[in-house]
């Protein structure tokens, strides 16, 4: 009996967390595919599709199960054993990518799925990361703003430069994520680690539009929380910054008890004074409680580093053999 041949391997690998997403998934599906079996015929691109479950406590895995079951010539599905985030999700999908071309997707359908040509093309063109800026960005002021705020601030810590840093939708080189993988980390930023080693970086307008259901999975907390991991994972700049605003505090304190000194020998006592040492002295207590925040922070990350704990688990796998 003659062996059926081996299907050869795909050329782009898409890459989509999923977690708590059972909403909105029959939407993305209804307009991912099409779009990609388009740019397949257009370019004769074969491509694959990789899920990966973030834990998710809704349907979405027997969702993913049954597309799957659909097209498992284009399908693959990551299931996690519990919920350890996006970043991990999307290492996860970069270890079972197969492409030479890989390109991360949101699940929410914020960033439409017809935007992947646009990346593909700058791919195709040689670029190793292609970053994207979401054009007539559909959220709400103050998330824009914020946004803004904590881009210019890690640029200014990092000198990464992404002009949005908060947009999934990106594309990757081979040589990238085969370089990504190779880190350790437990935390991490996957668009800023990348960006580290691209070689032609380049950055492009896409699409962007509200969700289609549901809320976002990133609370005020979570939002925090990324861009802690972002400026300490690539920089010590802050523990630097906060010894040269020690410095300076040590100098105006004595500066200032010097003053107050010769005040009390020319003055004599001033009751008045009491409550201006007070206000200095609550003052210097939250200068040095952010201080041993900031330096926990980069402690905690050795903490959780040195422990060598799986990033993530994965229950099963779904693919055709």
């Amino acid at each position: 009996m003659t062996a059926n041949p081996t299907q050869p391997a795909p050329q782009l690998s898409i890459v989509i967390p999923v977690y708590n997403e059972e909403e909105g998934l029959q939407a993305l599906f209804d307009r991912l595919y099409p779009a990609m079996d388009q740019l397949q015929a257009k370019l004769n691109l074969r491509y694959e599709i990789i899920f990966v479950n973030d834990g998710s406590k809704d349907r979405s895995a027997g969702m993913l199960a049954a597309q799957f079951d659909l097209r498992p010539d284009t399908t693959r599905v990551v299931l996690f054993q519990n919920n350890f985030g996006q970043h991990m999700a999307i290492m996860a999908g970069f270890e079972y990518a197969r492409g030479e071309s890989i390109i991360t997707l949101d699940a929410d359908l914020q960033n439409p799925p017809e935007e992947i040509a646009l990346l593909a093309a700058e791919l195709i063109k040689g670029h190793d990361y292609v970053g994207t800026i979401r054009a007539n960005r559909q959220d709400s002021w103050f998330r824009k703003t914020a946004s803004r705020a904590m881009n210019h601030l890690r640029q200014r810590i990092t000198r990464i430069t992404m002009t949005d840093q908060g947009c999934m939708l990106r594309g990757y080189s081979r040589r990238i994520v085969n370089l990504v993988r190779q880190c350790n980390e437990s935390n991490t930023f996957i668009p800023a680690l990348a960006y580290t080693f691209a070689a032609n970086p380049t950055e492009i307008e896409v699409k962007h539009e509200e969700r289609f259901a549901g809320e976002s999975k990133y609370s005020l907390y979570q939002l925090i929380r990324l861009n802690f991991d972002l400026v300490t994972g690539f920089s010590v700049m802050p523990l630097q910054l906060f010894s040269i605003f020690g410095m300076l505090l040590a100098l105006g304190s004595g500066t200032l008890f010097a003053l107050l000194l010769v005040r009390r020998f020319v003055l004599g006592s001033e009751v008045e004074g009491v409550f201006t040492l007070f206000a200095l002295t609550f003052f210097l207590i939250g200068v040095m409680l952010f201080g041993l925040g900031l330096l926990g922070e980069y402690i905690g990350r050795i903490y959780q580093q040195v422990r060598e704990r799986p990033r993530y688990v994965i229950q099963t796998v779904l693919e055709r053999p």
